[in-house]
């Protein structure tokens, strides 16, 4: 019982990091202002990064014999994270970006703790890595709004 609530957390994961990414797809193709280029950069290298945790998480659950989310639907039904729309400017986009990775965040210390609770060790260290990570991006984005 517990991959199954390990498999179901990691669809939830899923179809949040989905909604951010296409978040960060438009905080990309929609950024104006005088920090055009720095931001514009950086979010395709988060965007690009969330499309390799993406697959890693899909792949994960296969794993552990679930079967991932794959249509958009589905992503939107179960995602937490909503899609920020008409964001043009640095400030907007960096504050959705920290909205967004409190989400994730959330769900992956759930995801660490269920799995360690289960002995899935697997799941339990990639929880770990990518809570390093994305607590990193988020220092980062909040030193970029102060």
């Amino acid at each position: 019982m517990k991959n199954k609530e390990i498999i179901d957390k990691l669809n939830a994961l899923l179809a949040n990091y989905q909604i951010y990414y296409q978040n960060l797809r438009g905080f990309h193709w929609n950024i104006q202002g005088k920090h055009f280029f720095q931001l514009h950069a950086k979010f395709e290298e988060l965007y690009l990064d969330s499309a390799q945790k993406i697959d890693t998480i899909a792949e994960r659950i296969l794993t552990i014999e679930g079967k991932p989310l794959h249509a958009f639907d589905d992503y939107i039904a179960t995602a937490t994270i909503k899609a920020k729309k008409d964001v043009h400017d640095g400030e907007g986009a960096v504050s959705g970006i920290i909205e967004d990775l409190n989400n994730i965040v959330s769900y992956e210390r759930e995801i660490k703790e269920l799995a360690a609770e289960a002995g899935d060790d697997a799941t339990e260290d990639l929880m770990t890595g990518f809570i390093d990570e994305q607590e990193k991006t988020l220092w980062m984005m909040k030193a970029w709004l102060k």
